[in-house]
């Protein structure tokens, strides 16, 4: 699973699957948490976040709609996903 983008300890990931389940989403970890977080909706639909990281990451979800859109598309056609810029 491709790492996307990383910042402040948050690490993003997107499965390199082309039978990956819908919604288009992103995987998100950071120490001993984990969510998924749901790219159309910007919410986290699985999993949690600590209140400081989860805003981050809803923001940049937000932020970079649609490049994480092109890379959904990318990794359902089995191809690799592009790295997004991280929070800065």
């Amino acid at each position: 699973m491709p790492t996307i983008s990383m910042f402040y300890g948050i690490i993003i990931r997107m499965y390199y699957a082309p039978k990956e389940h819908p919604p288009p989403h992103i995987h998100v970890y950071y120490a001993e948490f984990k969510a998924t977080v749901d790219i159309r909706s910007c919410e986290i639909i699985q999993g949690d976040l600590p209140t400081k990281q989860s805003r981050l990451v809803l923001a940049w979800v937000e932020l970079h709609q649609e490049e994480l859109m092109a890379d959904w598309k990318l990794v359902m056609n089995s191809e690799e996903p592009f790295k997004i810029q991280p929070l800065q």
